[in-house]
């Protein structure tokens, strides 16, 4: 038998800054997600899973008070990026509220369903969605994949910490 570790000491009532400090130490994959509307939307997004592999399901979560998320909210299909860890500077663009996220500085393209694509990017995905799942402030969006490649360049970008960072051989 096993003895249990103590919790009592480290046990903190359940709240928003405590669910960030928990996932601050939660290593993820970055990913950015796009949508067209009347104008090109996305966002950085770490919450990305794959769901099921038939047919090929993907969710993600995104808040309703994002600024993307009026035009994800009737979008048919979504463009979901894994980031290398070369592109710590689009994850931060496609982070930071008021960015011109798909400005000069960002390279992208109209791909199927008129999705915009980001290049350069190690792996990408054109997906219909599915459903929009209310979860308190947000919405997880459930996906199919119906286009994709996974043929781009480098290792991929995590978040940990706060920051984005490399894997360590």
């Amino acid at each position: 038998m096993t003895a249990t570790p103590d919790l009592a000491p480290a046990v903190t009532a359940a709240s928003p800054e405590l669910l960030r400090s928990v996932f601050r130490r939660h290593a993820a994959g970055v990913a950015v997600i796009t949508a067209a509307g009347n104008r090109p939307v996305g966002f950085t997004a770490t919450s990305l899973t794959s769901v099921a592999a038939e047919p090929p399901l993907i969710s993600f979560g995104v808040g309703t008070s994002s600024s993307s998320w009026p035009v994800l909210s009737e979008a048919d299909h979504v463009g979901v990026h894994i980031l290398g860890e070369h592109q710590e500077d689009l994850a931060a663009t496609f982070a930071r509220s008021g960015a011109d996220r798909f400005g000069p500085s960002t390279e992208w393209s109209s791909g199927p369903e008129g999705v915009p694509l980001l290049a350069h990017v190690s792996a990408w995905l054109v997906c219909r969605v599915v459903s929009r799942v209310p979860a308190g402030d947000h919405r997880i969006v459930i996906a199919e994949a119906v286009a994709g490649s996974h043929s781009g360049p480098g290792r991929p970008l995590v978040h940990h910490q706060g920051r984005f960072t490399a894997l360590r051989d």
